[in-house]
């Protein structure tokens, strides 16, 4: 099953050799931000964790389970500038057909912005937002596989410049409870832009992205850990200027170091320590994020790693989750009800 689960990986690997545009040059990338604050605790990056948190539902329609039956998750993501992000995911399992059902929505409000033209005179201002919907759905297969689908619509609306688009995600999901094993596999925004902002007939790339995440609790032990490898389609993921690089001295650009950096750039690494059955407490390291937000010759103090913890309850369930980018703090809550 694990080498299925491996031939599987290697075959979508070939599927994306023609999809290497990469975030920057991509529409809609407000679909790769967390939706749920247990999810930007583990680094912003998870698709093999199951928990009956159901907003993780959302990054791999595949780990939906009966569990989440009933359970609803409400999170807000305070972010900077006075941006505000909001999701809803709920879920429902139909034993009649034996399979699982989500519903998630994530909406992000930009305010009011100044409408100026290119010699700084303001004309007013105008509203910025972007939102996607999905659907998602899951099912087993055989003993401990499940696999899972999830269909997306995106829209963005910048004042009078409005765009939208349709994406799939395919997922898989393998679990051994005996070993406390977890693999996940998931292909994400597959699909293509509707409307364009400029109304010409060039749709631009959807953020593609495929995932293989692993995660492993210890048998005798209260802690659980997860490695999350992401866009696996390319192997460069990150921009780099060359010439400004070597103008601040950064040499490394070019060896041995820079190509570890590019492997690494690819791995998010996270750990939750279980107080109890209760209490939980998240802890994670995005390689990537830290990467991107490193300012050369400059302190990078905790730039990659975040942290949260959650009061889990029999009917509900409390999470905070937040993360380092340079000087500034992210702070986002989540709520999970269950309304059986």
């Amino acid at each position: 099953m694990v080498r299925f689960f491996f031939v599987s990986l290697f075959a979508c690997w070939q599927l994306s050799l023609k999809a290497q545009t990469l975030g920057g040059n991509t529409v809609f990338n407000f679909v790769n931000q967390p939706n749920s604050a247990q999810l930007s605790a583990l680094g912003g990056v998870n698709i093999s964790q199951l928990s009956t948190d159901v907003g993780l539902t959302m990054q791999n329609p595949a780990l939906l389970r009966p569990i989440h039956d009933g359970w609803v998750n409400a999170s807000f993501n305070n972010l900077f500038a006075g941006v505000q992000n909001y999701s809803l995911a709920v879920a429902y399992t139909s034993k009649k057909y034996k399979t699982n059902v989500g519903a998630g929505i994530q909406y992000f409000d930009y305010g009011s912005i100044a409408q100026t033209d290119v010699s700084g005179n303001r004309f007013g201002n105008f509203k910025a937002a972007d939102y996607v919907a999905q659907l998602s759905a899951s099912h087993a297969y055989k003993d401990y596989w499940f696999i899972g689908a999830a269909v997306k619509f995106m829209q963005s609306s910048y004042g009078v410049y409005s765009s939208n688009g349709l994406a799939v995600d395919v997922g898989l999901n393998y679990i051994d409870t005996s070993k406390q094993l977890q693999l996940g596999l998931v292909i994400k925004n597959m699909g293509t832009q509707l409307q364009t902002y400029n109304g010409s007939s060039n749709n631009e790339e959807l953020p593609f992205d495929i995932q293989l995440g692993v995660s492993k609790k210890l048998l005798h032990a209260p802690i659980q850990f997860s490695l999350t490898a992401h866009h696996l389609q390319a192997f460069n993921i990150y921009y780099n200027d060359t010439l400004f690089q070597n103008q601040e001295g950064n040499t490394a650009v070019g060896g041995k170091k820079f190509t570890l950096q590019k492997i690494l750039s690819h791995l998010v690494l996270a750990t939750q320590f279980y107080v109890s059955n209760k209490i939980e407490v998240t802890a994670g390291y995005n390689f990537l994020r830290r990467n991107n937000l490193t300012v050369f010759n400059a302190t990078s103090g905790l730039n990659g790693f975040t942290l949260g913890g959650g009061l889990l309850l029999k009917h509900l369930q409390l999470r905070y989750g937040s993360g380092f980018y340079q000087q500034k703090m992210f702070n986002q809550v989540s709520i999970n009800v269950w309304l059986r």
